[in-house]
């Protein structure tokens, strides 16, 4: 039996000055580890961020499901504009909304470390309003942890379960990457200019559709057959690379 092979996308377009960059991080600008506290970034990417946000007049932004506090520690000594807990923060041009109560959650966390503690490899991530269930150090216990997930989510009112890349995260359901970029683009500098998101996981979705609608365009990193992005490369070392491409000058590619 033939095995399907996702479609392919054609590569990115450049970026014009005119751009809003929104860069999901895991699985994006961070190849995935066994726990997201092991992640770093490859040598010389704050360099070419940085010179990316000054081109773009500061408009580049982190749209993650990590707290900002992680994302400043990841990207220190730099502190980009940004969207953390998928929308839950916010660091814009002049503004920072700290996250809601994580109270709802409180009986959960015992029931969570109970879980993991049944299944090695299993692990908690507490974000506070947040908590996600990851099981990429256990594969096998897929199924155990979806299934405690589904269990959970009746008790959980206004919480939805917002499935990744071997991760589980319950989240409160009025928040998503989406309505992120949504509020990113209603301030300076973010505001009329086209937008362009990069991600990799299920959770970027609702940013490549609000990229598409706002009259701008997204990229897939990695393959999955059924997605809104519109461009593909093939993982963080190849975006890394892309973005390393929108410092060359025009004329300097036309020669080449």
């Amino acid at each position: 039996m033939a095995v399907a092979i996702p479609p392919r996308r054609p590569p990115p377009p450049q970026l014009d000055d005119a751009c809003a960059l929104f860069l999901d991080v895991d699985g994006t600008l961070l190849e995935f580890a066994v726990q997201p506290d092991l992640v770093r970034l490859p040598l010389g990417a704050l360099e070419t961020l940085g010179r990316i946000s000054d081109r773009l007049g500061g408009a580049l932004a982190l749209v993650s499901g990590r707290p900002l506090s992680e994302l400043d520690h990841l990207f220190a000594p730099m502190r980009l504009p940004a969207a953390g807990l998928h929308g839950q923060e916010f660091r814009g041009a002049a503004s920072c909304t700290l996250p809601r109560s994580g109270d709802a959650l409180a009986a959960l966390r015992l029931e969570a470390a109970q879980l993991a503690e049944r299944h090695p490899g299993v692990w908690i991530e507490d974000k506070g309003a947040n908590l996600a269930l990851h099981w990429r150090a256990a594969p096998q216990f897929a199924a155990q942890v979806q299934a405690f997930a589904d269990a959970q989510l009746p008790s959980l009112q206004g919480y939805r379960l917002q499935p990744g890349d071997h991760v589980l995260e319950l989240v409160p359901a009025d928040v998503d990457k989406g309505r992120a970029v949504h509020t990113l683009l209603t301030e300076a500098p973010f505001h009329g200019r086209t937008p362009v998101f990069v991600g990799d996981d299920l959770t970027d979705e609702y940013g490549f559709a609000a990229a598409n609608a706002a009259g701008g365009w997204s990229m897939l990193v990695g393959d999955r057959a059924n997605s809104h992005a519109q461009y593909q490369l093939s993982n963080p070392a190849a975006v890394h690379a892309w973005l390393r491409h929108q410092l060359v000058p025009e004329s300097s590619m036309e020669k080449a």
